[in-house]
């Protein structure tokens, strides 16, 4: 089961399984929810409608092969800054501008008060 492999195994999982979704897009946030170091909820946050000029229209370009390959290299990569926490959220944004992929991380660790406290 996923409970068994190693965070950047699992974070390799997310990526193959959203992999078609991201080269319909070019810009949005993955998000990886983690419990008890196991994936437990992902996906991808995007706009499908831009305006641009003050007419909405559909955002038609995507990632390419190559660009989907960074992001995916980039999250694995960024693991090793996760430290001493469990439970939390991880967030990957991108956006192509002008064919050059751009992206950031962000970490959101999260305790539970109740339950330290009980210790």
């Amino acid at each position: 089961m996923i409970d068994e492999l190693s965070l950047s195994r699992q974070i390799d999982y997310v990526f193959r399984e959203i992999r078609d979704e991201l080269m319909r897009l070019s810009s949005g946030t993955v998000f990886v929810q983690i419990r008890n170091n196991v994936v437990g909820k992902f996906g991808i946050k995007h706009n499908p409608l831009e305006s641009r000029d003050g007419c909405m229209q559909l955002d038609d370009g995507g990632l390419s092969e190559s660009q989907v390959s960074m992001l995916h290299r980039m999250a694995v990569d960024s693991l090793r800054y996760k430290v001493n926490w469990t439970h939390g959220e991880i967030f990957y944004e991108f956006a192509v501008q002008k064919t050059r992929l751009c992206a950031s991380v962000q970490f959101e660790s999260n305790y539970n008060y109740m339950s330290r406290k009980t210790r």
